[in-house]
């Protein structure tokens, strides 16, 4: 696409949820929406926009930081008994037909973690909200 230098075709490295958007508006498939959060500790504060993307239509959501490097992908939101929210994680490595989806979640590769628990506070992350719908969705920076 021409956003790397030449040496990146063919390496091991990474690339972080804005290059994911850019691929996926590159090769033709779910638009990408950015969301920026500063600190992980502002997820919390993203929960309702979350719930409007999944409640829409819209799909997984790609998650990537800096201090926290973990890849991951968000499937859906929710309300715990009190204040707390939740959000559904999925390992984006798990590969393969599971037998059930019990069988996901004992080996850890999908689970609701409780926000506030799962982002590190002290990192940023950057959210790829990729829509279903074939409308066109801005590409922006919030």
């Amino acid at each position: 696409m021409g956003d790397k230098p030449p040496g990146f075709r063919g390496s091991q490295s990474w690339i972080g949820c804005v290059e994911a958007s850019l691929c996926l508006s590159h090769f033709g498939g779910p638009q990408g929406r950015l969301c920026h959060v500063p600190r992980g500790a502002g997820l919390k504060g993203e929960v309702e926009q979350l719930y409007s993307h999944f409640s829409g239509g819209g799909g997984p959501v790609m998650v990537g930081g800096d201090a926290d490097a973990r890849a991951r992908a968000l499937l859906g939101v929710c309300l715990g008994p009190g204040t707390e929210a939740y959000v559904l994680v999925l390992d984006p490595h798990c590969w393969g037909a599971p037998k059930n989806p019990n069988e996901l979640q004992a080996a850890g590769w999908v689970g609701w973690q409780e926000v506030t628990k799962a982002f590190d506070p002290n990192s940023f992350y950057n959210l790829c909200l990729t829509s279903h719908n074939s409308e066109k969705q801005l590409h922006t920076l919030d």
